[in-house]
């Protein structure tokens, strides 16, 4: 995944060394700022130090999104708190530190998280709390199994958002980045839904970034509907930049895309991306904003507008 390339923190201490069913899992202490490490095949996957930068832009960029846009099937982000109303999927993120940040909205009614291999949400409750605490949460719905099975067999339109939450696209994490699994998740979205990716760094990967964003843009959205309607589609698709000091090249991104509704048409494109770009100041109440460290509305913002090297991917659609 990165020729010439590695990337190592000092060990002080293995706490975890498995091979689970599916990826070697360990777990170290290491004696500087980053506190526990958790890596897959022995790629990081997440440190007590800078877990919150990828988990906060993961869970509330779509969120917020969707609760902005003018185009979501659910009531205004104005609703009581008392009236849950958005439904969420996270495939993979079996770390819970995506659920955890889902879960701060009260909007959100059900999160189910659908990860393949339990021993990872068994090391992050052990090794990880602060980052595993939201599957105490009774409104978290956790599945050990296949996530891309799972939104094959899910219902048409049954979810306002879709996070996947994928490690890189070799071993179990493959299926999660083709075209058949983006298919299902167009149709288990609502109309005016939001789907996010881990979407790899811009330094490192643009060539798969720039296939993802290809086929999001025309391969899924110009199928046909099962029920032979009018045909389903992604009405916009864009990468969000991250910054992360403990990933490759301090970066990584989100895959962003609204499922066209009704009234999202072409005509309706320019509203469409200010509901990725832009956020309402109403997608976010006090009470979550005074917990997170990474992200705010202007770092929202921010994110869409990339550095001219990574601006053609923001400029295709």
């Amino acid at each position: 995944m990165w020729p010439g390339q590695c990337m190592s923190l000092k060990c002080a201490e293995e706490v975890l060394n498995v091979r689970t069913a599916y990826q070697h899992l360990t777990v170290f202490r290491n004696d500087g700022p980053w506190g526990h490490v958790m890596t897959l095949d022995g790629c990081i996957q997440l440190t007590d130090k800078d877990e919150f930068v990828y988990h906060e832009m993961m869970a509330h960029v779509p969120v917020c999104a969707f609760l902005s846009s003018p185009f979501r099937s659910s009531s205004s982000p104005s609703a009581a708190p008392a009236a849950p109303v958005v439904r969420v999927l996270i495939v993979g993120g079996g770390d819970g530190g995506v659920l955890r940040e889902v879960l701060r909205h009260k909007l959100v009614g059900e999160c189910v998280l659908v990860d393949i291999d339990g021993d990872v949400i068994e090391a992050s409750k052990r090794f990880f709390p602060a980052v595993a605490c939201g599957f105490a949460d009774p409104r978290a719905k956790v599945i050990v199994g296949d996530g891309a099975m799972y939104v094959a067999s899910a219902a048409a339109a049954s979810f306002d958002v879709v996070i996947i939450d994928s490690s890189d696209p070799e071993g179990p994490a493959s299926v999660l980045f083709g075209e058949d699994f983006y298919r299902h998740v167009l149709r288990v979205l609502k109309p005016g839904g939001v789907v996010c990716a881990q979407g790899e760094s811009a330094w490192l990967h643009m060539h798969l970034i720039e296939s993802m964003m290809k086929m999001l843009r025309t391969l899924v959205g110009t199928l046909p509907t099962t029920a032979g309607g009018a045909a389903e589609r992604f009405s916009e698709v864009k990468y969000a930049m991250i910054y992360i000091p403990s990933y490759p090249a301090g970066s990584i991104g989100a895959l962003l895309a609204v499922k066209a509704s009704g009234e999202n048409t072409d005509e309706g494109r320019g509203a469409v991306t200010s509901a990725l770009a832009t956020v309402s100041p109403l997608s976010m109440s006090a009470d979550v904003a005074e917990h997170l460290k990474y992200y705010d509305h202007d770092v929202h913002k921010a994110a869409f507008v990339l550095p001219r090297f990574a601006q053609r991917l923001n400029h295709s659609s």
